[in-house]
């Protein structure tokens, strides 16, 4: 059975993976990880995430995949030690001195190589396989193609490919513009993304005009690092066919919304087969336009060159935390009013369905017609018996 493997940034994002229908997760710790800038797990919340999610199931993996200075080590050591003892499914590792640590350290904990590590043949899959690894996560310059031959080669290896989301401009991610442009170093952790910036020309009148590359700009400017999103959503059964064996989202740094969105569209996929609900699901959220990459073969049409980030169909308006005797409390997100028509967000059967706030009433009781607050519970009658984890959206 293949499995749909989404990110965490953090304990709620968590919680909101699992219960949106992912069968896995990766996460990170306070440190070794490359997303430094997501709240990510303290010791004590990878226990307990772990122990949350095996209590389901489903699994967690532990991202430990910068590239490791020498001062990193002995730390490091500690760390796998710590992942095997508080049941990690794997740790997510990209650099060979930190997989000889991990195996060192923690010789049963199964060791997943990432995609940092630039996996595109097969020759370096089988490498990693003999070295103890169980799985490896596919660069994403690979296509279906490609992607067959490396699993009819060394057939025993597990297949990881992303799915979904955000793609770096660079070669597997391992990008040094970050460093050069901000001196945060991108390939621990640091990234400061500036592959999204608006860059313009200047003329130099020190420079003569030979070598000089023409280009159009608009008002807005020119992104010209700026990738679009993947989106493999129409052909996930030519993946499993392939031999990939876990579909992988994008995104320990994007929002609840984002992820129940996704993850919630890729489930219903995988359960259901390809259709326009699933199309139009993966409008909704926030995205740049949507590219296949280089899965389907050669593709110089990968750059969006209009935005940084487009927005999507539908504004994120609060969490569920309560539902009895009619009414729904909702955790707001989003500013709404009474009158406004909100749309049900939920892995149940009440997806999609919608309904118009008649009435709110705040957590002290009282009533209001602008509900405005952050994080403030509302209450709001509701003809659906909707459950905790639910998330109300309103379209645009």
């Amino acid at each position: 059975m293949v499995e749909l493997l989404a990110p965490a940034g953090n304990f709620a994002k968590l919680k909101t993976a699992l219960y949106f229908g992912a069968d896995a997760a990766y996460v990170g710790g306070k440190d070794f990880s490359l997303r430094s800038f997501a709240d990510n797990f303290t010791h004590d919340e990878l226990k307990d995430g772990i122990k949350f999610a095996h209590a389901l199931g489903k699994k967690v993996y532990i991202t430990a995949n910068i590239f490791a200075k020498n001062a990193d080590m002995p730390l490091m050591e500690d760390y796998f030690k710590f992942l095997a003892e508080a049941g990690a499914d794997a740790a997510i590792i990209s650099d060979s001195g930190v997989f000889y640590a991990a195996k060192k350290a923690a010789p049963a904990l199964a060791v997943h190589i990432s995609t940092q590590a630039n996996l595109t043949n097969k020759y370096a899959v089988k490498f990693w396989h003999e070295q103890g690894a169980s799985r490896a996560i596919l660069a994403r310059e690979l296509s279906i193609a490609e992607i067959s031959e490396i699993h009819d080669f060394v057939p025993e290896m597990e297949l990881e490919a992303f799915v979904h989301g955000a793609m770096c401009i660079s070669y597997s991610g391992r990008c040094l513009l970050s460093n050069y442009l901000s001196n945060r170093e991108s390939n621990r952790g640091e990234c400061v993304q500036a592959c999204r910036w608006k860059y313009q020309i200047r003329k130099s009148d020190e420079l003569s005009d030979s070598g000089w590359l023409d280009m159009e700009e608009d008002e807005k400017g020119t992104y010209i690092l700026n990738s679009k999103d993947l989106n493999m959503s129409a052909y996930l059964n030519e993946m499993q066919k392939a031999g990939v064996c876990s579909f992988k989202i994008e995104g320990r740094m994007k929002s609840e919304y984002y992820l129940a969105t996704v993850i919630n569209a890729y489930r219903r996929c995988l359960d259901g087969g390809y259709n326009k609900v699933v199309e139009r699901e993966l409008l909704t959220a926030a995205h740049r336009d949507y590219t296949t990459a280089y899965t389907l073969g050669k593709n110089d049409k990968t750059v969006n060159y209009t935005d940084s980030q487009a927005k999507g169909d539908c504004d994120y308006i609060g969490n569920v935390v309560d539902c009895k005797n009619g009414n729904i409390y909702v955790e707001m997100r989003g500013r709404f009013k009474v009158g406004d028509r909100l749309e049900i967000l939920t892995s149940s059967a009440n997806f999609g369905k919608s309904f118009v706030v008649e009435t709110a009433f705040t957590s002290e009781g009282e009533e209001v017609d602008d509900c405005k607050l952050v994080q403030e519970i509302y209450t709001i009658p509701c003809p659906y018996k909707l459950d905790t984890g639910d998330i109300l959206r309103r379209r645009k």
